[in-house]
């Protein structure tokens, strides 16, 4: 028998919370923390809400700082924009209350339960485009991508990738190599890679190369 997922409710409203709580502990996938008397950190916390304002942002920020639980959103109506704000504060599954039924909501509770994410197929789309006008409008600008590398570090690492030294590679891009060993010490240091190869891979698994 399966272990229940540990799951923590939180509801903007007394009726919802208790709406939803009574669909939880009927199912026996998860097991329903209560906030107040359980000594248990849930795995999952569902959050209930008409829309994303900042004041549900705040909360998500304060779930995703104090605990170590994945947290899947039910919401009313959410934009693309708001999305990426959840996202930011941890959010890996969303749910709209219109199709929120037990099976869906316990189906996607398990999905993140095991460190992957939901989101509604056209929302998804959408989050995508959003993601697509945020680099080619404010980030790309700025020498910025969202893998965490920024222009010069991509232009270093695909030349690595093709097989060049370190002198090569100052003289190609008119650095110092002292500037090009400092650039590969930053994105190994910041991405927690081991070397120029698993450097490379990384850049290679983000499509950059």
């Amino acid at each position: 028998m399966e272990q229940r997922i540990t799951v923590g409710l939180r509801a903007q409203d007394p009726i919802s919370q208790a709406g939803v709580a009574s669909q939880l502990r009927a199912r026996p996938e998860v097991s329903l923390v209560e906030r107040d008397t359980d000594d248990v950190s849930p795995q999952v916390v569902v959050m209930v809400v008409d829309t994303v304002d900042e004041d549900v942002l705040r909360v998500l920020r304060n779930i995703q700082r104090t605990s170590t639980c994945r947290t899947v959103l039910v919401t009313t109506e959410i934009d693309e924009q708001k999305l990426v704000s959840a996202a930011e504060c941890g959010v890996a599954g969303v749910v709209r209350r219109s199709e929120s039924t037990p099976d869906h909501l316990v189906q996607v509770i398990g999905t993140v339960a095991r460190g992957e994410g939901h989101l509604p197929s056209d929302l998804l789309g959408r989050l995508l485009e959003e993601v697509g006008r945020l680099q080619g409008q404010v980030l790309g600008p700025r020498g910025l991508h969202f893998t965490g590398l920024a222009a010069r570090e991509v232009d270093v690492l695909r030349l690595v990738a093709e097989g060049y030294d370190t002198a090569d590679i100052a003289t190609k891009l008119a650095y110092s190599e002292r500037t090009i060993k400092n650039v590969l010490h930053s994105v190994m240091t910041r991405l927690q890679l081991r070397n120029r190869s698993h450097a490379v891979a990384y850049a290679m698994r983000q499509g950059l190369i």
